[in-house]
């Protein structure tokens, strides 16, 4: 079983990423998990903070030696660059507590008030802290490690920008190696560059006027083999666990496979993927509508997800509030914050799948090295070839 956990606040110390479950004697690319961090803070619309603050430099505490797993538990610290300016805003530490700091105007669509009221706080910061978008850093360290362990049995993931701002981009089918080649060379990670384009000019607009854009991403698996997940039980379902990963994602609000909602509109018979055969393939697919989970089971095709994601709610020009110590009306207060993320929320859901699909894949081929869990793979692969 693999597990994840996160600490940190976003301009606290740093944060922490555990990871626990990955067998012993993975090798770990460091310039690979480097490029990982790069990617989740770049992209057009993105803020100061994220482009020329922090860097994301990466501390390995414990489960590493000498370049390999070794079983125990992983434990990484990413420092917060920023982290100097607020030592005494964020100190540990009695004595520097300052009622005229406290945050008391919170901002709709964030989760200020809500975690305010459920945790009885005076002090919004106690709250915005923990729910910034900053904490999906150590996700993708996390993320980042599940994908060196799947790249072992050939299985990719990758992300793109779907639409911006009510701008969509066309459906392309492409080869793997092009569209990674693409969106890697593309600010918004879009595989439309005529779309592309209007969507840096919606962007630039919005910012111009103090607000932000949401938009849709999508995140595919590449050669993931059938069997991962359960039928057996509401929870052991690869879908539904995929879900609620995403959903995880700050500002996520929506979330489908393959066709989703539109094959909701559709009759079953143009909605259903026919099943072949042949000598040379097995059992396969010529279309992919389900999005590579049937029953809550891989079935083999590429898991594809789309995810919804809604503007962020720090506005430059802030929306009617509460101050929550007055109870008097005011506007939200203003937080730094960027104006589109959709294609860094991209990277970070490709690290949620990166953990869903490492997670059944452990858990089907189990194992407490890699040597054991590549002899289990192979045999499955042999005992589906022979069925």
């Amino acid at each position: 079983m693999l597990r994840f956990f996160t600490a940190g606040e976003s301009h606290g110390k740093g944060l922490i990423a555990f990871l626990e479950g990955i067998p012993a004697g993975l090798k770990i690319d460091f310039e690979f998990i480097k490029k990982e961090m790069k990617r989740r803070r770049s992209g057009y619309g993105r803020g100061k903070r994220s482009l020329s603050i922090e860097k994301d430099e990466i501390e390995i505490i414990s489960g590493i030696r000498w370049g390999r797993t070794i079983g125990s538990p992983i434990s990484i610290f990413i420092p917060n660059k920023d982290y100097e300016n607020w030592k005494e805003i964020l100190s540990p530490y009695e004595e520097y507590k300052n009622e005229e700091l406290y945050l008391t105007k919170p901002r709709p669509g964030h989760a200020d008030l809500a975690g305010a009221l459920k945790f009885l706080r005076e002090d919004l910061r106690d709250i915005l802290e923990r729910s910034s978008a900053r904490e999906t850093a150590a996700r993708v360290v996390a993320g980042a490690i599940c994908k060196l362990f799947l790249k072992e049995f050939n299985i990719e993931i990758l992300s793109f920008t779907k639409e911006i701002g009510g701008i969509r981009a066309k459906a392309f089918k492409l080869p793997l190696e092009e569209i990674i080649l693409k969106t890697e060379s593309s600010p918004l990670r879009c595989l439309d560059p005529e779309a592309e384009r209007k969507m840096k000019i919606a962007i630039d607009e919005a910012k111009k006027n103090g607000d932000t854009l949401g938009g849709i991403f999508t995140v595919c698996a590449y050669n993931v083999p059938p069997g991962l997940g359960s039928n057996s039980q509401w929870d052991l379902k690869i879908d539904g666990r995929i879900a609620q990963a995403m959903m995880s994602i700050p500002g996520v609000k929506g979330v489908e496979i393959g066709r989703g909602f539109d094959g909701a509109r559709k009759k079953g018979s143009q909605v259903h993927d026919p099943i072949y055969w042949s000598k040379e393939k097995g059992f396969y697919r010529i279309t992919n509508n389900a999005g590579g989970i049937e029953g809550g089971i891989t079935n083999g095709e590429v898991i594809i997800v789309r995810c919804a994601m809604k503007p962020i709610p720090s506005l430059m020009k802030p929306l009617q509030s509460v101050d929550i110590k007055t109870k008097k009306s005011c506007s939200a207060m203003i937080v730094r914050s960027d104006v589109c993320v959709v294609p860094s929320a991209g990277v970070i859901g490709e690290s949620m799948l990166a953990y869903v699909v490492a997670d059944e894949f452990i858990k089907k081929f189990g194992g407490d090295s890699m040597k054991e869990i590549k002899v289990n793979y192979e045999n499955y692969l042999k005992a589906i070839k022979a069925f």
